[in-house]
């Protein structure tokens, strides 16, 4: 059974309403059910949220803190946060047209709303600024990697964009600042399998088997200091591959609190240390109109101990 098609919510301050199906139980409030689904948020928030009008119905009516439980539903409201850390970044716009919009994510930005970020997200910002309710990312960075993020502006476009990831026909090229080795030939394809670590959960880690993860790794140029610049081609998208690649040359991007030994999270990053890994360019073929799209980010990486400057 198809899921019904989600009423025309207006953004609320750049974030668009969640949804929740209400399935058959004896919840004798409907405030019950959401504070036992939703336990992240406090019953006696959830009460004040309702009452103000920020749980609504299928029409787009508030729902009362004292509305009566009804199975079969479904409901929808909007997330915030009561406290949020601040990130002293904004997203930039490269591109807009009626199909695609091209932006430029900082360092430290997480893509979509997760955990303690809704309002400081690249997702929650770019609506914000374009008032543009059905964005939705074609593909993800890294919270740590600044650069080209890539947005579907229509609903209807979003698989056909998304699809050119899954088949691997976008050329994604990256700049990197690490160590530098001098008994290291380059340029040369990394190839290998990984796979997540089974102690350290953030971690990737190589294992025996069929290589999963290929990136075409070339120097740019010899930097101060023992470090070097870097161009990655990943030809595959298994996660942290890039980081993972360059720590297993014993070469970790400066910067990264993952590789090789994870870090504990800070409540406050530490922003003059970003990680200096860059999404520089993305290529491919547009699904809809078979017209070459190339673009290039503004950003550069600034180097050892420096933040990321404009290009």
């Amino acid at each position: 059974m198809s899921r019904p098609a989600r009423p025309a919510l207006p953004l609320r301050d750049g974030v668009a309403a969640s949804s929740l199906a209400c399935p058959p139980g004896a919840w004798p409030l409907l405030l019950d059910f959401i504070a036992e689904r939703l336990p992240l948020v406090a019953r006696e928030d959830w009460a004040r949220r309702m009452d103000r009008g920020d749980v609504v119905d299928a029409q787009g009516k508030p729902l009362a803190a004292a509305t009566p439980y009804r199975g079969g539903q479904r409901i929808h409201y909007w997330r915030w946060l009561e406290a949020e850390p601040e990130l002293p970044f904004e997203a930039r716009v490269l591109h807009l047209d009626e199909h695609l919009l091209v932006a430029d994510k900082p360092h430290f930005m997480p893509v979509t709303p997760k955990g303690r970020w809704v309002q400081q997200t690249l997702l929650t910002q770019l609506r914000r600024q374009t008032g543009l309710a059905e964005l939705s990312p074609i593909h993800r960075l890294d919270r740590e990697t600044a650069g080209l993020t890539l947005f579907s502006v229509r609903r209807q476009d979003r698989d056909a964009y998304q699809r050119l990831f899954r088949e691997r026909s976008v050329l994604k090229v990256y700049e990197a600042i690490a160590g530098w080795r001098a008994d290291l030939a380059l340029p040369r394809l990394l190839s290998c399998r990984l796979e997540e670590h089974p102690e350290d959960f953030m971690q990737m880690r190589a294992v025996a088997g069929e290589p999963n993860a290929l990136t075409r790794l070339a120097l740019i140029e010899r930097l101060p200091g023992g470090c070097a610049r870097y161009e990655l081609r990943p030809q595959t998208g298994a996660k942290h591959q890039l980081r993972a690649q360059m720590c297993l040359l014993g070469l970790p991007i400066d910067g990264d609190r993952i590789y090789p030994v994870l870090q504990p999270v800070e409540t406050t990053p530490d922003f003059s240390r970003p990680l200096q890994l860059l999404a520089r360019e993305i290529a491919f073929t547009d699904p809809l109109d078979g017209r070459p799209r190339h673009f290039r980010t503004g950003l550069r990486l600034a180097g050892h101990d420096a933040a990321l400057c404009p290009a």
